[in-house]
């Protein structure tokens, strides 16, 4: 029986180990690929100084066509942000499924004018903060996203901003492949764990079944 113990031990003490040392490696990986995602991809691209603000009105839900512009909001809008922070980007959410689903973009005429001192709305979940009318020496150019892909979405976006699309650089490339190969990996690691689990779970049973025996011997020698 002590070598039943002696294996659980081992067992315990190498799952442990594992687990700490697992948990970092994805906590620090899934970090990582988050800035990856963020910084390269479809969404990547530079705006040009003319476009000033960009504003955003969908419903919560994807029925009704809302799908495409969620999906956008979720995937190409932080690459967007990423890459063209000093440009306001606000999301206007609201519980009308049948209600429009809107991209106003906002531009400065004048290339050499200062940006607007007017107050831009912020985000929000509850329709409140509806796309405003363009400040004196602006003009507003409106993408339907309605029952629209978000790649769709995305062309028509770059099209009518002019922005230029960032390529993904060949370090990126790499760190995509590497991140596709840790998620291979990662499958291994799961599959070996379940066993680490069921060999646990033998142990313990070998365990109690030696300790039941004991006490069967125990007590028929009294």
């Amino acid at each position: 029986m002590v070598g039943v113990i002696r294996r659980l031990n081992v067992v315990r003490e190498v799952k442990g180990k594992y687990d700490h040392n697992l948990n970092h490696l994805t906590s620090t990986t899934a970090h990582a690929q988050h800035l990856l995602n963020i910084r390269a991809g479809p969404g990547a691209a530079l705006l040009p100084k003319e476009v000033t603000k960009v504003h955003m009105q969908f419903a919560h839900r994807i029925e009704e066509g809302h799908m495409g512009p969620r999906k956008f909001w979720r995937e190409n809008l932080p690459k967007l942000k990423y890459w063209n922070p000093a440009v306001p980007m606000v999301i206007n959410r609201t519980t009308d499924q049948k209600g429009p689903a809107v991209m106003t973009i906002y531009f400065r005429d004048d290339k050499d004018a200062k940006p607007s001192s007017t107050s831009f709305p912020t985000s929000s979940a509850d329709g409140s903060s509806p796309a405003p009318k363009p400040a004196p020496g602006e003009r507003i150019v409106t993408i339907d996203m309605k029952n629209r892909n978000s790649s769709v979405i995305l062309k028509e976006f770059l099209d009518k901003t002019g922005a230029v699309a960032l390529q993904p650089t060949a370090k990126d490339e790499e760190e995509f492949r590497e991140f596709e190969d840790l998620h291979r990996r990662s499958e291994i690691d799961r599959e070996r764990i379940r066993k680490m689990n069921d060999a646990k779970k033998r142990e313990k049973a070998m365990l109690a079944k030696a300790m039941s025996d004991a006490q069967s011997i125990k007590a028929a020698s009294a």
